[in-house]
């Protein structure tokens, strides 16, 4: 089993999206009973709240729903417990560095290192941004999301699990 943390600072936008999208692309791969898949913040800001509501409007968007993930701030445990811990960004990624014993530091890295289509380094916190960033956020997090899982079945040595298409196919032409 991989065991995999992703991070924000406060654990209610762009960590719970990355745990919603995650969970479900490795759901449809057939790959969720392989996987220990969670979120947390490098502050306790927003303890046991669910995500921020424009966060979860997007999501649902795009049919991942958030409403059942609680914000919790990120534990000297949650170091020692999981194989990859992905910070957002690199001022979350300095924060765990902090709290991490010098022989777990290969398991942290940024989220984005796994994207495909996008060139950045980190996903923008959309907090104080408008309703458009956090569709950005989704994009992003989605692309990385994809790397990711393909990254974990090639450590494993397996062939990289069928892509599932969520586009709905093209209409056809109808002949005359």
């Amino acid at each position: 089993m991989t065991r995999v943390l992703f991070v924000c600072m406060g654990n209610i936008c762009r960590s719970p999206t990355a745990e919603a999208v995650f969970r479900r692309l490795a759901a449809q791969r057939g790959l969720l009973g392989e996987l220990e898949i969670d979120s947390a913040g490098t502050h306790g800001y927003h303890v046991g709240e669910t995500p921020d509501a424009r966060t979860q409007r997007a999501a649902a968007e795009r049919k991942y729903d958030l409403s059942e993930i609680h914000s919790r701030k990120v534990a000297p445990e949650d170091l020692e417990h999981f194989d990859l811990v992905l910070a957002m960004d690199r001022s979350n990624l300095d924060a765990l560095r902090k709290l991490c014993p010098a022989n777990r530091l290969h398991r942290l890295k940024l989220f984005m290192s796994y994207a495909r289509q996008f060139d950045d380094d980190e996903v923008p916190d959309p907090y104080y941004g408008l309703a458009h960033d956090f569709d950005l956020v989704l994009d992003m997090i989605e692309d990385a999301a994809d790397g990711l899982l393909d990254s974990i079945l090639r450590e494993r040595g397996e062939q990289e699990a069928p892509k599932i298409t969520t586009k709905a196919p093209a209409a056809k032409a109808k002949a005359n």
